[in-house]
């Protein structure tokens, strides 16, 4: 795929991989028997965003009350939990789910054989341009866009207040000097959860990526064998960063995971945190007065490359092709009425939080929190990356991540670890 500069306002994005912004948590019913057509109809579904877990049930509720024949199960699985390892057993076991979650690009094409062809579905009309392209194989689409998300550094605007911040950063400078403010006002600048394997090597890695002049020729030289991480000037700026979390940020990163990071921010104990919008519903129900913004994960001090949010398409809704009949003919059916009846539209936007991939959803400010409102600002200034980490080699995430937590726990040095990360990337690609 081309690399695109885009704005969210213009609605030209690709779509990626989420396994991140979760933790675990699970919602089982009883398993369906299949049987004959006067049986109710049970629509197996495996995601792995916990923060919406009650919201889609809530959802799906509501849809049964409208189609009494059809009830749900819902699995959800996080990043903490490894949901890629867990739907990969759920195959092997013979409980494919019926509507599973997908990343697209490069985690598409390892799935593509599960796929159902939805490309005669109504909702394609609405979606927003670019953004199936991530689940568009050989002219058909397999995939439905979730939502569109972005991240950065979310910050406490109160905080920052009181440490006198008046200026917000924009360059890697301006945040060393604003967190350098925090902690001589004895407010801890960052919540840093590096228990997460994918806050380090999705998220994270994710901006020396984007930085480079042209990402899919380098990743194209990393598959080639002629780039490397290894002394690129943008994974050396990483690092920094890197240092800068680890200098001014809660003690034990490595035993922080994403539920006590998130806390840390929302309880006011930490100015700062690498996350996305995701966690608005969180944050809300934490602390519902919580004043929150973004800040860019600045790598440089030149603001036309640093002053920028990552956003993109983050997980797309997949049917399993061998589901029965009835099961994949509920299954779309609901896909389709979740983001055309007034009902979904409501819920993605005013309880799951979400910037919608569709026209024909309107998304307010106030609905999708202030959060995704500095998304849309961003966007709309076209100061916005795209995601290059679902473009990895399968598997490679993990291994990424693992290097970084040992160069964050001080068993690897900056060198080693870049080293680490070519090697992993040389293994690893097809």
């Amino acid at each position: 795929m081309a690399f695109k500069k885009y704005s969210l306002a213009a609605g030209v994005l690709s779509a990626s991989l989420l396994l991140g912004a979760c933790s675990s948590d699970s919602t089982s019913g009883d398993k369906k028997s299949s049987g004959g057509k006067d049986d109710k109809v049970v629509v197996d579904i495996f995601q792995g965003k916990v923060e919406i877990a009650d919201q889609l049930k809530a959802l799906t509720d509501e849809y049964t009350k409208q189609h009494p024949d059809v009830t749900f199960n819902i699995e959800t699985v996080g990043g903490g939990a490894d949901g890629a390892a867990a739907l990969k057993a759920k195959f092997a076991s013979n409980q494919a789910p019926d509507i599973f979650t997908n990343g697209g690009d490069q985690e598409a094409l390892v799935w593509k054989d599960k796929f159902e062809d939805l490309s005669d579905q109504p909702w394609i009309k609405d979606a927003f341009e670019g953004t199936l392209d991530g689940m568009t194989l050989d002219g058909k689409v397999y995939g439905m866009p979730f939502n569109m998300e972005g991240y950065g550094f979310a910050y406490n605007k109160k905080l920052f207040e009181k440490a006198g911040i008046k200026e917000l950063p924009t360059t890697f400078s301006e945040l060393e000097a604003a967190a350098k403010k925090l902690d001589a006002a004895g407010i801890t600048p960052f919540s840093i959860g590096y228990a997460e394997w994918w806050v380090l090597a999705n998220h994270g890695m994710n901006v020396p990526f984007a930085y480079q002049e042209d990402p899919d020729a380098f990743i194209k030289g990393l598959n080639e064998g002629t780039a490397k991480i290894e002394g690129n000037k943008e994974f050396d700026n990483y690092f920094k960063l890197l240092d800068l979390t680890m200098k001014y940020g809660n003690k034990n990163p490595l035993t922080t995971d994403y539920n006590t990071q998130v806390t840390l921010f929302a309880t006011g104990e930490a100015a700062m945190i690498q996350q996305g919008n995701w966690i608005q519903p969180m944050l809300d129900k934490l602390d519902p007065n919580l004043e929150v913004g973004f800040i860019p994960l600045a790598l440089s001090d030149d603001p036309a490359q640093s002053d920028k949010l990552m956003i993109d398409v983050p997980s797309n809704w997949v049917l399993y092709n061998k589901a029965p009949e009835a099961d994949k003919e509920a299954a779309k059916d609901f896909l389709n009425w979740m983001v055309t009846s007034e009902e979904g539209k409501t819920a993605l936007t005013k309880e799951f939080k979400y910037i919608p991939a569709f026209k024909t959803i309107d998304a307010n400010p106030e609905d999708i929190g202030a959060l995704g409102a500095d998304l849309l600002k961003y966007s709309k200034e076209g100061k916005a990356y795209q995601w290059q980490f679902m473009k990895y080699p399968d598997g490679a995430g993990q291994e990424f991540g693992a290097t970084l937590q040992a160069y964050v726990g001080g068993q690897k040095s900056k060198e080693e670890a870049m080293k680490a990360l070519d090697e992993t990337w040389a293994k690893l690609k097809k």
